[in-house]
């Protein structure tokens, strides 16, 4: 009787070990700790192929938080219509939760690259910086759903408490109740019932776009 073949996955691409080998040490160790040696070790390729595909450390980088970034960010935004906006909201600080629990948990790595840069103009801060305002936007949109009178300035709440969350977390592990306890209380005391009731979701949206578009014409 004939035996089904088994196909081996793909090996990764050089380009592809190496971002991997990024998103393991620089997020573990630290930018400044791991240099270009090391790397090369890592990922398994020679640092002259490194630099066939990247310009600069400071390239593998920001790339490393394009490639990286929407994995981190993926389970913290739920957005199915089940769900309430102060649901998606709570959603945020329930899945920072779960991942403070793993082994591999050492704080926002936005924050952390941005941080340990210490250059906003440096190309992976500017990534760093573009996850955030992600965060601080899908805040705001469930602040103007649900009938927020400040949405942008509970969104900003929201972030703040989020990556002081993530600290807390990064230095003790886990994050505290009282986390997800004030997100609750910030929310809350930002929209009321009446306000909530009076609001048509499909013009909401379209108010937290427009907010969107002016914020980036603002940075531009």
């Amino acid at each position: 009787m004939a035996t089904a073949s088994v196909t081996a996955a793909p090996k990764p691409k050089p380009r592809e070990r190496v971002l991997g080998a990024a998103a393991r040490l620089f997020l573990r160790d630290g930018i400044h700790a791991v240099g270009v040696d090391r790397l090369a070790l890592e990922a398994n390729v020679s640092k002259r192929s490194i630099y066939q595909h990247f310009e600069s450390k400071d390239a593998i980088v920001a790339d490393m938080l394009r490639e990286y970034g929407p994995r981190v960010v993926e389970s913290y935004f739920e957005t199915a219509d089940a769900l309430t906006p102060r649901d998606r909201v709570l959603h945020v600080f329930d899945a920072l939760h779960s991942a403070a629990e793993a082994s591999d948990f050492f704080g926002c790595p936005f924050v952390n690259v941005a941080t340990e840069l210490r250059d906003r103009e440096h190309p992976a801060a500017q990534v760093a910086q573009e996850f955030k305002l992600r965060l601080t936007d899908f805040f705001e949109q469930q602040a103007v759903l649900a009938g927020a009178s400040k949405p942008h300035v509970l969104a900003v709440q929201l972030t703040l408490l989020f990556d002081g969350a993530s600290a807390s977390a990064a230095m003790c592990g886990g994050t505290p109740l009282a986390a997800k306890l004030a997100a609750e209380a910030l929310f809350d005391a930002a929209v009321s019932v009446d306000d909530a009731a009076a609001v048509d979701d499909a013009a909401a949206v379209d108010d937290a776009a427009e907010l969107r578009q002016m914020r980036l014409k603002r940075r531009v």
